[in-house]
């Protein structure tokens, strides 16, 4: 193949945060019947951050932003397109990325949300690398942000326990590639949605329903079952489109759901645990936050370096779930 045959979306910046307030397992035995060991064993979840009263999704978004921003290096003024991943935003409307675009003087840029839950970054990713191919942006910025904590029925011991609050980002660049796997940038996206199994991970309310924001609600062992075959299945597709195999890979940047899910896939991909950058001890389950947000931490770590070969992916309400294979 000739070179600088293709456009490839490289990551060249990333930032994330995380609210002040931290919430340790142990707070939850005042008013449940749980324990630090029963939710751990469970989830593998130690602590989890809630955002502050008055605290939005859009705030947490704005600051994960300017980390991106420093990292990269580059103002905001060079950004074509902010893309944020959420399912809880501000606001009904207007979208949360709009938010984002005046918070950090963006004016440039044409910004919106997806929403995919928690398999919102991966969809959100795949389109910002997909205006890229196209020509459509040059530059541009994909956040995972949420505040779960607002949907949360804090009587329910099975999921209240499970989330947290935060928000990630990246911001990709128009690169010349040579149609490759040794290219940096996305390399291939794999997503997929059933709408037959949305009983399983839900939220009881919405706008045109209730009128309120509702609780989410989850059957947590159907979720777990459908999450290991499909997660590991797509992470394969993913890596064949790409011309690569498990072998090839660096590092698996998952959602942060559940460790036994985690390990669960890692194992049906054939791959270490020491090849899984894991969060969830420490953030909970974040939804579209929890990739970008590990992706951040393993960047600003070291583990993750320039050249790693990575693969994300992620499984959420819908149920939508997918993969992105990418060279760091």
């Amino acid at each position: 193949m000739s070179q600088n045959t293709v456009t490839r979306a490289v990551v060249i910046g990333h930032g994330h945060y995380l609210p002040e307030r931290v919430v340790e397992n142990e707070a939850f035995t005042q008013t449940l019947d749980t324990s630090d060991e029963w939710i751990k064993s469970r989830s593998g979840i130690e602590r989890r951050h809630f955002a502050a009263e008055g605290e939005m999704t859009s705030h947490l978004a704005i600051k994960a932003a300017r980390a991106a921003l420093e990292t990269a290096g580059v103002g905001a003024d060079t950004l074509d397109a902010i893309i944020v991943a959420t399912s809880t935003p501000d606001l009904t409307f207007p979208s949360v990325a709009t938010m984002v675009q005046d918070g950090i003087d963006a004016g440039g840029a044409f910004a919106f949300d997806v929403q995919a839950v928690c398999a919102g970054f991966v969809y959100a990713l795949g389109n910002a690398s997909a205006l890229i191919a196209a020509g459509q942006a040059r530059r541009v910025m994909v956040i995972g942000a949420e505040t779960f904590s607002r949907i949360m029925d804090w009587t329910d011991r099975s999921t209240c326990v499970l989330f947290g609050d935060g928000a990630g980002a990246i911001i990709l660049d128009a690169q010349p590639g040579n149609g490759t796997s040794d290219d940096r940038g996305v390399l291939s996206v794999d997503l997929h949605s059933d709408g037959k199994l949305r009983d399983l991970l839900y939220v009881d309310g919405g706008v045109g329903t209730t009128g309120t924001a509702g609780y989410l609600r989850m059957q947590g062992n159907q979720v777990f079952r459908h999450a290991v075959e499909k997660l590991a299945d797509t992470a394969n597709t993913a890596l064949s489109r790409a011309g690569l195999g498990a072998g090839d890979v660096d590092w698996v940047v998952p959602h942060q759901a559940n460790i036994r899910i985690i390990q669960g896939t890692a194992k049906k991909l054939g791959l270490s645990m020491d090849n899984v950058i894991v969060t969830v001890q420490d953030h909970g389950n974040t939804s579209a936050a929890s990739i970008p947000l590990a992706l951040s931490v393993g960047a600003a770590d070291g583990r993750i370096k320039k050249g790693d070969l990575i693969v994300t992916e992620a499984i959420g309400g819908g149920l939508a779930w997918g993969a992105v294979v990418l060279r760091w």
